[in-house]
């Protein structure tokens, strides 16, 4: 069994910045009007800040430029790049420093200007030699292969993936800070333009600017601070590939491992969750990590999502903020899993809240399918 500071460190502050269009904004401009907000949340300073974990679309050595910019001199740095599951994965070592008392207070921040900078989904790393040839539009060929694959071997359809979208904007609807609103219907997906067949444009996430930030502090500080902590109950990772093509099976994610690893350090199961929180990137992506994580049966995801199970009413909230698909998504999308996590087991979510929440997980997506990461946070109630 993996250790893990198990409810040994929480989440007590958070913040989003700049969701939609920020002409004239750069990545850390964005990130740091975050961070600022997130340590506000907390009631903590910049001056308190000695662990910076930090991930920009364009600066490798963001760990250096944001620290200067935040005018902070960290003791530590971390800019591990996974994708969309590096913040998830800055969690994971934030709270073993914590706990050792290396550290004792984490910001982990990222800001993307993707939309004002260009609107396209950037592509991180080139398609492999092997996928070359057939000349993929990366990143949507990898996943609408994981996609086709799914529907031949377990005869889930374009409405079933219709299903995730819809729920997502449903929620998106409750939500006034989510970029894309309005009525969506299986009907509009299924019939949307093909982007890369299967998936069509519904199928694909949005294309945005925006900021998100958390702080992270030892439990027994957590209590003193202005919010109710968020407790992390246990959090894994684990990478299977870098190209799809090399991807051991393309109906199943690393997050199955990792998951388990997850489930069993935090001492729970996914019939104990209240929310999920799923990195959406594409259609595919819910129902192949509802089914890795556990909510379902291999295979059973399509009609598992169906019948409006995960929108609003349904009877379990997944991407409760209207998700990658309809809220946000400025690039690497799993830091804002984290947030809206939070803010459901803070009571903070206005109309989109959901009653009685005491356990979520989040889960954060890298590369086509790549790298997954699974925490599981909780309030006060079930810790």
């Amino acid at each position: 069994m993996d250790r893990f500071p198990r409810a040994k460190v929480a989440i007590a502050g958070v913040a989003t910045f700049g969701i939609g269009e920020n002409p004239g904004k750069r990545p850390l401009d964005l990130a740091a009007s975050a961070a600022v907000r997130a340590l506000d949340d907390a009631g903590l300073a910049l001056s308190d800040v000695d662990g910076l974990f930090i991930c920009l679309p364009d600066d490798a050595l963001a760990g250096l430029a944001g620290a200067e910019y935040l005018g902070i001199q960290p003791k530590f740095t971390d800019c591990n790049r996974t994708g969309g599951s590096a913040f998830h994965s800055h969690v994971i070592t934030a709270a073993f420093m914590l706990e050792a008392g290396y550290l004792d207070t984490v910001l982990i921040m990222y800001g993307s200007n993707q939309r004002s900078a260009g609107g396209k989904l950037v592509q991180m790393r080139q398609s492999s030699i092997y996928e070359l040839p057939y000349r993929p539009i990366n990143p949507m060929s990898s996943y609408a292969l994981a996609t086709a694959r799914h529907m031949h071997q377990y005869g889930t359809t374009r409405e079933e993936l219709a299903e995730v979208a819809v729920a997502a904007r449903g929620w998106a609807n409750l939500n006034p800070d989510a970029f894309m609103r309005g009525p969506l219907s299986i009907e509009d997906c299924v019939g949307a333009r093909i982007v890369s067949d299967p998936l069509g444009v519904r199928d694909c996430c949005l294309i945005t600017d925006g900021a998100a930030a958390i702080v992270l502090t030892r439990a027994d500080r957590a209590k003193d601070l202005r919010k109710p902590p968020v407790y992390v109950l246990g959090s894994a990772a684990e990478v299977t590939h870098a190209s799809i093509d090399q991807m051991p099976d393309l109906t199943v994610t690393a997050a199955k491992r990792a998951a388990e690893r997850a489930f069993g350090i935090a001492g729970v199961t996914p019939a104990d969750i209240d929310v999920v929180q799923i990195y959406d990137a594409f259609t595919i992506n819910t129902i192949l990590l509802l089914e890795d994580m556990g909510f379902c049966a291999k295979g059973e995801g399509g009609s598992f999502v169906s019948g409006g199970r995960i929108a609003p009413g349904g009877v379990l909230p997944v991407n409760t903020n209207g998700g990658g698909l309809s809220f946000c998504h400025p690039g690497m999308y799993g830091l804002f899993t984290l947030i809206e996590a939070t803010q459901q087991l803070r009571n903070e979510c206005g109309e989109r809240q959901v009653e009685n929440v005491k356990l979520a997980v989040a889960n954060g997506n890298g590369g086509a399918l790549s790298s997954e990461t699974v925490t599981i946070l909780a309030n006060q109630d079930a810790v």
